[in-house]
C-alpha cells in the first residue's frame, strides 16, 4: 500500500502555511454516531501550539444524543462533574489537505483525559486502537474496507428541513442499479467527490449507481483497519459538505423509506501476517477446505469467532432505531446469520481467493461509526483464532427462506440486550466501555419510544 495522495507531514504543512496555500487546520475527532466534531484552528497558530501541546474539547460530547443534548446518566461525564475538558492529541499520520474546502488541512485526533493524558477508553478512537494493539501482538495486521451507499436529493438539506424530510425528489426516477445513466446525472456530484477525496488522502475505486431511487455508491481503496476508519469519516464529511456546496440533501441513513433498498456499509476485513525473512502475506490464504472455499486455519477461525459474536455485538453495526428497518427478507440486506460463498443473501459473503481471500460482513448499515464495527468485527474475529473456533457449514442458496438459521435481532432494544448481557463484550472492550455505550444506546431506544410519528398520526387520527 503506498502513501495517499494528499497526506502531510508536518514540514509540507509548514511550508504550505509559508506559501499561504493552507490557512486552516480542521481538528477533528468522532463521537458516538461518529460525526467528525472539533475546532478549526489559523494554520500558523496550530503549528506554533495545537500541533505542540493539543487541543481540547468539552467532554460532554461523548453524552451527547443526536440533537446534541447532553444526556443524564453517563458515569464518564455529567452535570455533578461540571462538564469538564479532554485533551485532543493529534495524530499526524491522519494529517491530510481538506481538498473540498478552501485552504484548508485535516488532522484527526485521539481523545485523552487532561489528568491521566491516557486514552479515553469509551471514545470511539481509542476503542479501535485497543483491537488493532491486541492484532499486532498476535502477529496481524488487521486489513479493511466498507462500502458505503447513500441516497442523493435534489434541494439542500436547509429546504428538506423545512418539508420536514417529505416529498423529497431523487436524483434517480427509476431504479437504474449499475445503469451508467444515473451516474452521468450526478456526474458533477460524484466527479467532485472522487476528485476532491482522491486528493485528500482517500484513494478511490469507483462511483455507480445503486438500486434505490436517487442511492448511490462510492468506493475507496483498503488500506489497516485504524486508518481506513478515518477514511471512512472523512469520506462521508467530505460528501455532506460537497452535498452542501451543490445545493443537494444527502443521506447515510439505514433505511430512508420503507419502499426502498436500506443503505449499507459492507465491510471488508482479512488479516496481513509478517513471517521472519518474508513479505507480509495475506494470513487467510491457505490450501485446507472450507465448504468451496480455500484457506487457512486463521481465516476459518476468524470467520467463525466474527459470526459467533454477530448477535451480540449487533448494536456495534447498527446503532440506531432505524437501521434494524433495513433487514428485511429479499432486500439486500442480510437477515440471518450464516456465511456463504459469493452469495448475497448471506450475512457473511466469503470473496475472493489466495492473497485477495477476504470476509466481507453485509450486517452494518451505512449509519454505522466505523470505529465501532471494525472494532466489533476485529475483535470477534480475534476471539475465533484465540478460541480455535469452526465456522458453521457454508450455506448454498436462498439465506432469506432458511428459517432455521439463527435471525439478526429485529430492534435496537433486543440488540441492547444482548450487548449489555454479553460476557464477550465485556472481556473484549471492558465494563466501562459495554456500560458506557448500553446507556448510550439504551437513551436511543427510550428517546423512539416517547417519540408520537407521522405514521401513528396517518393511521390512528381519524379512524380510531
Amino acid at each position: 500500500m503506498t502513501e495517499a495522495k494528499g497526506m502531510l507531514t508536518r514540514s509540507e504543512l509548514a511550508e504550505r502555511v509559508e506559501q499561504g496555500a493552507l490557512e486552516t487546520v480542521i481538528v477533528a475527532f468522532t463521537d458516538h454516531y461518529g460525526r467528525l466534531m472539533g475546532k478549526r484552528y489559523d494554520a500558523r497558530f496550530f503549528l506554533e501550539e495545537a500541533l505542540v501541546h493539543g487541543a481540547h474539547a468539552c467532554d460532554y460530547l461523548l453524552t451527547v444524543d443526536m440533537e446534541m443534548n447532553p444526556v443524564p446518566g453517563y458515569r464518564f461525564a455529567n452535570w455533578e462533574r461540571g462538564y469538564g475538558d479532554f485533551h485532543l492529541v493529534p495524530d499526524l499520520t491522519t494529517l491530510r489537505v481538506a481538498s473540498w474546502l478552501e485552504k484548508s488541512a485535516l488532522v484527526l485526533c485521539d481523545v485523552h483525559a487532561v489528568e491521566t493524558h491516557a486514552r479515553v477508553a469509551v471514545a470511539p478512537r481509542s476503542i479501535l486502537r485497543a483491537q488493532v494493539e491486541r492484532a499486532a501482538r498476535a502477529g496481524f495486521t488487521a486489513l479493511a474496507a466498507s462500502e458505503l451507499e447513500y441516497y442523493l436529493y435534489r434541494g439542500s438539506q436547509r429546504e428538506a428541513l423545512a418539508r420536514g424530510w417529505r416529498g423529497l425528489e431523487p436524483v434517480g426516477h427509476t431504479l437504474e442499479d449499475y445503469d451508467l445513466r444515473q451516474g452521468a446525472r450526478t456526474e458533477p456530484f460524484h466527479a467532485a467527490a472522487r476528485r476532491h477525496l482522491a486528493a485528500s488522502g482517500v484513494p478511490v475505486e469507483n462511483s455507480k449507481g445503486e438500486w434505490g431511487l436517487g442511492q448511490h455508491e462510492l468506493n475507496v481503496r483498503y488500506t489497516d483497519a485504524l486508518a481506513m476508519a478515518d477514511r471512512h469519516g472523512v469520506y462521508k464529511q467530505c460528501l455532506k459538505e460537497l452535498a452542501d456546496q451543490q445545493g443537494l440533501a444527502l443521506t447515510f441513513m439505514a433505511k430512508v423509506a420503507a419502499d426502498q433498498a436500506g443503505s449499507s456499509c459492507h465491510i471488508h476485513m482479512s488479516l496481513a501476517q509478517l513471517l521472519p525473512g518474508q513479505s507480509a502475506k495475506n494470513a487467510f490464504a491457505g490450501d485446507e477446505p472450507c465448504g468451496p472455499v480455500r484457506g487457512s486455519k486463521i481465516f476459518r477461525h476468524f470467520l467463525a469467532g466474527w459470526i459467533a459474536h454477530a448477535a451480540e455485538l449487533m448494536p456495534f453495526y447498527a446503532p440506531t432505531v432505524n437501521s434494524y428497518k433495513r433487514y428485511q427478507s429479499a432486500s439486500w440486506a442480510p437477515t440471518r446469520l450464516a456465511w456463504s460463498h459469493d452469495n448475497r443473501t448471506a450475512g457473511f459473503r466469503v470473496v475472493g481467493h489466495e492473497q485477495s481471500l477476504r470476509i466481507e460482513c453485509r450486517i452494518p448499515g451505512a449509519d454505522a461509526n466505523p470505529y465501532l464495527a471494525f472494532a466489533a468485527s476485529l475483535a470477534s474475529g480475534l476471539d475465533g483464532i484465540e478460541r480455535e473456533l469452526e465456522p458453521p457449514p457454508c450455506f448454498e442458496g436462498d439465506i432469506y427462506s432458511a428459517r432455521e438459521l439463527p435471525r439478526v435481532p429485529v430492534n435496537l432494544r433486543d440488540a441492547l440486550a444482548g450487548f449489555e448481557h454479553s460476557t464477550f463484550a465485556r472481556a473484549a472492550f471492558g465494563n466501562d466501555v459495554v456500560e458506557h455505550y448500553a446507556h448510550f444506546f439504551r437513551s436511543e431506544w427510550e428517546a423512539w419510544e416517547r417519540a408520537v410519528t407521522d405514521w401513528e398520526r396517518q393511521r390512528y387520527f381519524e379512524r380510531i
